[in-house]
């Protein structure tokens, strides 16, 4: 990529900023691993919110199962604080029809009873009948690691038209060879579309629908927004239908609206090595995809088919995921379908490199333990920053790496 496109793409956010807030001034985001709130909740309604996010579920009252991954949201986001990503891992599969569409799996559980189709695949039962297994045919498989939540509150209101000027703008610098894609995904609790930047297929655009699917398919809970349990076998009778009589999905959404943005490792970003290293990042071009810095919408923007008001603590704010939230084909793709068109089977969502450095596990399958395998793992629209990656001096990969490892 030459300097002028990755240039263009660098700066794309802070231009759309200018024009966005009309001379209102953007402040940067709140970021520390501390469990405080960005400002978005008061002290009292996050320590609630976290308490309600780390609770461990029980089949009765609260209706764990029958089929489930795990028995609270903090089980799977944990590092290095509540929200954090961790090393749990999802299993996913399927299979094509005989005219090449993908199909989740159907699963046949223990008793004889069939589960599906759906891609996913619960790890754990609440009874040896209801656990499913996954035949033969079901011949697409793929992992996916769990991911962060913390300074999603700020991804949520990033402008959609953010994103489409990230994607048209990537095509146009590079001549249509890195080219993000966005997809409108339904707003569960508002009844509109809105473009997807939540999970590895964008197949959610607010957090409340995110926190409701997980719920119930994370953790077999149903809600206001998911009310059909995946099966009934084992389901244990006088549980209340949903099973989400609190409104937890709210609380959920609460906690992860309020978490600060991962930080910098400061100390490490200032050395000579680390900003050599970024010049490179940019150089090379891994700054098309992974965007440094995007903002939000003003305060008082409506979002969700106005089921949501953006405060003061979320609106006119600047942050660095070092993502663009996007679906790209860079040949790891899972062939998974769950939201969009069927090109989106072999695309997943760039992986935003804020707190990269806390993970050991690299990529979105956890294959890579190192930065520079899950670089050279990048083929597709980014084989020719791959190539350009392999004609760096020894010296300059160190100090490439060096920057990744203080993000």
């Amino acid at each position: 990529m030459k300097r002028t496109a990755a240039f263009l793409i660098f700066a794309l956010p802070f231009v759309l900023a200018a024009a966005a807030t009309q001379q209102q001034q953007l402040t940067e985001a709140p970021a520390a691993f501390d469990n405080q709130t960005n400002g978005a909740a008061d002290p009292t309604t996050f320590a609630n919110s976290e308490g309600t996010f780390s609770e461990v579920e029980q089949i009765t009252p609260d209706g764990l199962g029958p089929v489930y991954n795990a028995q609270s949201c903090r089980e799977c986001h944990q590092n290095i604080v509540t929200g954090g990503a961790s090393q749990v891992s999802e299993l996913r599969a399927g299979h094509l029809d005989a005219t090449g569409n993908f199909v989740g799996a159907t699963l046949i559980l223990r008793d004889g009873s069939r589960l599906g189709p759906r891609s996913l695949i619960n790890q754990r039962a609440i009874c040896a009948d209801a656990q499913g297994h996954v035949p033969e045919r079901e011949n697409i498989r793929a992992t996916r690691m769990s991911v962060s939540i913390l300074g999603d509150g700020f991804v949520e209101a990033v402008p959609d038209d953010e994103l489409r000027a990230i994607a048209a703008n990537q095509a146009q610098a590079t001549n249509g060879r890195i080219h993000g894609q966005w997809i409108e995904v339904p707003v569960l609790e508002g009844g509109t579309l809105a473009v997807g930047r939540f999970g590895w297929k964008d197949q959610h655009a607010s957090l409340l629908s995110f926190a409701g699917d997980a719920y119930v398919n994370e953790m077999g809970i149903t809600n206001r927004l998911f009310s059909a349990e995946s099966t009934n076998v084992c389901n244990p009778a006088g549980i209340a239908e949903p099973n989400d009589q609190n409104n937890d999905i709210e609380t959920f959404t609460t906690f992860m609206r309020a978490t600060k943005v991962p930080p910098r490792d400061i100390v490490l970003a200032a050395t000579p090595a680390a900003t050599a290293g970024e010049a490179i990042f940019r150089k090379i071009g891994c700054a098309t995809c992974h965007v440094e810095t995007l903002t939000t919408v003003p305060p008082g923007t409506t979002l969700n088919g106005s089921t949501y008001t953006v405060s003061d603590a979320i609106g006119n704010k600047q942050f660095h995921p070092f993502g663009d939230f996007l679906l790209h084909d860079i040949g790891t793709g899972d062939g998974i379908l769950q939201a969009g068109g069927p090109e989106t089977a072999r695309k997943l969502r760039t992986v935003p490199l804020w707190g990269t450095r806390t993970r050991p596990q690299k990529m979105h399958d956890g294959l890579s333990l190192t930065f520079e395998d899950a670089i050279l793992r990048h083929r597709g629209e980014a084989g020719e920053v791959t190539e350009s990656f392999f004609f760096l001096s020894p010296y300059q990969r160190k100090q490439l790496l060096t920057f990744l490892g203080s993000l």
